[in-house]
């Protein structure tokens, strides 16, 4: 029979080779994680640069009709620069560490800096049409549905948080030490 020592040991061999065959796979994991991340990132930014081209300027932009012309008389076709087809600073980027929030449009600024200062104060989330408020806007409908437009794509994007169907903050990993200015 063998003694409790020799069982005690056999199973902490047991659990030593789990522990590491477990720590094997969570490399594997990481690495194909860093790996998808970075695929993601490429595919985000892709998408983004289609959105920048296929929004209308504020300008004239030439159209298609324009470049067919152009051909047709043995010229180059000119297309526009890409500043003139993009509205500048219309996409939310992803947020992530050192990425300021002068990176986002105004409007989307506006909302970073009131949840920050609320933040700062130790007071909790707040509503859409609590911001509407906050920022001297008539609380309409319409108001407070283009926030929570805006709120929602800043949570998606990282910038925010959702503690509460509704109630947004500013997300810790912004609200933290270099997370913004």
């Amino acid at each position: 029979m063998p003694s409790v020592v020799g069982l005690l040991e056999q199973r902490e061999l047991t659990a030593r080779r789990r522990v590491d065959e477990l720590r094997e796979e969570a490399d594997r994991i990481q690495a194909e994680l860093v790996v998808a991340e970075r695929e993601w990132n490429e595919w985000v930014v892709a998408r983004s640069r289609v959105g920048e081209v296929l929004s209308p300027g504020e300008g004239d932009v030439a159209g298609p009709d324009a470049v067919e012309e152009s051909s047709d008389r043995g010229e180059p076709p000119t297309l526009p620069a890409s500043s003139e087809a993009a509205k500048p600073k219309s996409v939310v980027p992803m947020w992530r560490a050192g990425l300021a929030w002068s990176a986002l449009s105004a409007d989307y600024q506006r909302i970073v800096r009131a949840l920050a200062e609320r933040g700062r104060l130790g007071q909790g989330p707040l509503t859409c049409q609590e911001m509407t408020v906050c920022f001297g806007l008539d609380p309409v409908p319409a108001k407070i549905e283009a926030l929570r437009s805006k709120a929602k794509r800043l949570t998606a994007r990282g910038w925010l948080a959702e503690p509460a169907p509704g109630r947004f903050r500013l997300a810790k990993a912004v609200a933290g030490p270099g997370g913004g200015s």
